[in-house]
């Protein structure tokens, strides 16, 4: 049976799509074309009425990422506003989780995957 063998691309709308992508370059370290790093990827839809993520979206990304700590100091330091819920969101079975914004208001979700 043929199948999908990853994520070979993420698209979706944007007023302005130059300062969007130069935005996720330079906070995120996410380049226009990019050879991800190995490791897990979820693909998985959630119910309409969720509120993982907010209502008037159809979609989250999520980003894995090698330093949570480290991620968030740099996103502080950018003036960006990072949510984390250390309680709520990170177990050990899963990993920890962070919350962003780009500058045009869809939410990002930043992972640290658990040590293997």
């Amino acid at each position: 049976m043929a199948k999908a063998l990853g994520i070979g691309g993420v698209f979706f709308r944007a007023r302005d799509t130059q300062a969007l992508a130069d935005w996720y370059e330079t906070h995120l370290g996410v380049p226009g074309f990019w050879s991800q790093g190995a490791g897990m990827t979820v693909f998985a839809p959630f119910k309409a009425d969720t509120d993982y993520f907010p209502a008037d979206k159809q979609w989250m990304i999520n980003f894995r990422v090698d330093d949570l700590d480290g991620m968030i100091a740099q996103l502080k330091a950018a003036a960006i506003a990072v949510e984390t819920r250390p309680g709520e969101w990170d177990t050990p079975e899963t990993g920890r989780f962070a919350r962003i914004h780009d500058p045009e208001g869809n939410q990002i979700e930043l992972w640290e995957p658990p040590a293997s």
